[in-house]
């Protein structure tokens, strides 16, 4: 097995990487793709209007981008440690190592690399994921049987079921909302989208405040993990606390960016309506211009030859109606000149 698949004996699959797994990497290149398509048509929108929409578009994306890519990362909270610890059961051996755990909205990642990673004739460099399902208690009696180091061990006993520390039901249902409100506030993101296309701005600015609000609902929920008694991982000479990390702050920046945006779409179209239509390529002509491409355009189709030449013999006219016609045709032909 070693051999064959490049695996030590008894590892089922490779481990996941904790910052860029396959549907994170997935969720990054759809978006980019997005994104360099809009760039390659970029050139084929004229004027001023050419930078507004590079703007609008790319901003749009990466909100986009951050909604969804938060519910595959792992790093919404984190802690690490360098300390002197045990390496495994039945075993005296110290190792020199830095531990890591990072937290995500569907489970837990324990990183331990040896410094050097090469110690007591072995390459310490494992990556352990743990989800947040009703068999993380089997994954874990499934570690202790694969034999992981006591680092790894020590963390993810502190998530079991049976732990006093309570953490695997408050991560659990705290992930699993936060998760859903996430996935909500990207339908919302989709609708402002759309409603940006067309001739209801203030619905538009409205989606995105709707937009924010759920993200700062999904971060609320993530919050309550605060909520839990503390509980200080100590291994060896060392200890830890969780925090906030990375796609905790990023997932407020972005919920902030929306929430402005949403109001200041809000206003402007309450302040200058014209403008804003005008802004988002909606609307852009007034009536009386409409009238007179209107105008123009019907004109343009009238045959002169057809105008010419025309009579009628209805009795009582006083008028012939080749007169008519011909003065109809001088002031068709002025009219036209100044118009069109």
């Amino acid at each position: 097995m070693t051999f064959s698949t490049i695996l030590y004996p008894f590892y089922h699959g490779q481990r996941t990487p904790f910052i860029f797994g396959l549907n994170l990497l997935t969720v990054i290149l759809v978006f980019l793709v997005f994104a360099i398509i809009f760039l390659l048509i970029l050139p084929g929108i004229r004027g001023k209007s050419r930078l507004f929409w590079m703007c609008r578009v790319l901003v749009s994306l990466f909100i986009g981008a951050v909604i969804v890519a938060v519910n595959f990362t792992s790093d919404w909270a984190a802690a690490s440690m360098k300390t002197n610890t045990t390496y495994k059961s039945f075993s005296s051996g110290f190792v020199n190592a830095e531990i890591g755990l990072h937290v995500g909205l569907s489970g837990i990642n324990v990183t331990l690399t040896g410094n050097p990673v090469t110690q007591l004739n072995e390459t310490i460099d494992y990556n352990e994921m743990f989800e947040w399902t009703d068999s993380l208690d089997e994954d874990y009696t499934e570690a202790l049987e694969r034999g992981l180091p006591n680092p790894i061990l020590y963390i993810a006993e502190k998530f079991t079921a049976g732990s006093p520390c309570g953490f695997n039901f408050q991560y659990l249902y705290s992930g699993k909302y936060a998760s859903a409100t996430m996935w909500t506030a990207f339908c919302c993101w989709l609708v402002a989208n759309i409603l940006f296309s067309m001739p209801v701005i203030l619905y538009a600015g409205c989606m995105m405040v709707a937009t924010a609000a759920f993200i700062f609902f999904s971060l609320a929920s993530f919050s309550t993990i605060q909520n839990l008694p503390l509980c200080v991982f100590a291994i060896g000479t060392a200890s830890f606390e969780i925090e906030y990390s990375s796609s905790f702050w990023l997932a407020l920046a972005t919920g902030v960016l929306c929430a402005l945006i949403g109001i200041l779409v809000i206003m402007l179209d309450c302040l200058i309506p014209e403008k804003m239509k005008g802004a988002f390529s909606v609307g852009v002509d007034d009536d009386d211009d409409d009238d007179e491409d209107y105008t123009c355009l019907a004109e343009g189709y009238l045959n002169s030859n057809f105008l010419e030449g025309v009579t009628t013999t209805f009795a009582g006219n006083k008028m012939t109606e080749d007169t008519s016609e011909k003065i109809t045709l001088q002031s068709y032909k002025q009219k036209k000149k100044h118009a069109c």
